[in-house]
């Protein structure tokens, strides 16, 4: 009795693979169409959803951590944050945004952060990339744990969700909410002994003390008013959403001031020393376009060697946000410590006057 062999064919793998794209392309398609018919056949009232974003507003919880601040120009620039511009998308209604991870690839994840309006079909996507990497004053080391990843990888696309939904929504309606906070925050200002020993310890982790404060404020804590509260408050989540620094709001120590000039002196003296070792140098023609490694050939510790000066010159020249964060990256290969503080500082503001615009 002959015994009957059954060949596997090789192809029908690949098509049961494409057949189950296909089907989850299919799904997703029709979800969209669905979401889309059902914010055409149930519109928004722009009334009615304004009303409800200024009741949202008037909510103490909700104002005190909607609104940063910053200096420009000599003067205070308060913004929306994340948390109010959630508010505002899920107030406004028929409106779809978040964040999605794209790829996991060579320690970075690819982000997209998107915000779209399925009435007027206006959409805003921003895909960047998110190193595996938490930087520290003492250095940088690489994340290992799921949980930290999925931490740094919500955190960097919440600012990016921020910019997206704030493009969907007319802008006098977030003036309008702005505002109202701002009436919430002066008229709910909590100046008790409880309230102000909070803001203190809210400050600590930045390193700013109760004598800093008090000279920002020009007067002791027991005798600060509301309005002041609330500008504390403001500055805070500055801090806290990373759109400013300490240096910006609150005074140094002469000694931390002495130090920051002498980095200076020292960096531009490096730079100096530098493009000449650079012009000494012969030219390699093996070295990428884009390397920033070391004048004399020397090969890079972690990825590469740059200057202080050759990244204080490209934060300086950047177009957009999502540049001047891919160049901010590189300031963990700075060596000295005060450089790397200063040129961070750079970035900052630099990229809240882009925000703002």
């Amino acid at each position: 009795m002959g015994q009957e062999i059954q060949q596997q064919n090789p192809f029908s793998a690949a098509k049961q693979s494409a057949a189950t794209v296909d089907a989850a392309s299919a799904r997703e398609a029709q979800e969209v169409q669905a979401m889309m018919v059902i914010a055409k056949k149930f519109p928004r009232d722009p009334v009615a959803a304004t009303d409800r974003i200024l009741q949202a507003c008037a909510r103490p919880t909700l104002a005190e951590g909607a609104l940063y601040s910053y200096g420009r120009g000599g003067a205070d620039v308060t913004g929306p944050s994340i948390r109010l511009a959630e508010a505002l998308a899920q107030t406004w209604g028929n409106l779809q945004f978040g964040i999605r991870e794209l790829e996991q690839r060579n320690g970075e994840s690819t982000v997209e952060a998107f915000a779209w309006d399925l009435e007027s079909n206006t959409r805003q996507v921003k895909v960047f990339q998110v190193p595996h990497s938490r930087y520290t004053k003492k250095g940088s080391y690489k994340l290992e744990d799921p949980r930290d990843i999925y931490e740094m990888v919500a955190n960097q696309g919440a600012r990016r969700l921020r910019a997206c939904i704030l493009g969907v929504i007319p802008g006098d309606v977030i003036e309008a909410a702005v505002r109202q906070c701002e009436v919430t925050l002066t008229t709910h200002a909590d100046t008790s002994p409880e309230s102000i020993k909070k803001m203190i310890d809210a400050f600590a982790p930045f390193g700013v003390t109760r004598d800093q404060i008090e000279k920002r404020i020009q007067r002791r804590l027991e005798s600060i008013t509301p309005a002041l509260m609330v500008q504390l408050k403001k500055i805070y989540q500055s801090l806290r959403d990373g759109m400013s620094s300490v240096g910006d709001w609150f005074e140094v120590s002469p000694d931390a001031v002495q130090a920051e000039q002498g980095s200076r002196t020292d960096a531009v003296k490096a730079a100096i020393k530098g493009r000449a070792r650079q012009a000494a140098a012969p030219e390699k023609n093996d070295a990428p376009a884009a390397d920033f490694g070391d004048s004399g050939g020397n090969p890079a510790p972690a990825a590469r060697e740059v200057t202080y000066a050759q990244i204080a010159d490209r934060l300086n020249k950047a177009g957009d946000i999502d540049t001047i964060d891919a160049f901010a990256d590189d300031i963990r290969f700075i060596a000295s410590e005060d450089q790397r503080v200063e040129l961070k500082q750079l970035y900052l503001s630099l990229r809240a006057k882009m925000a703002a615009e």
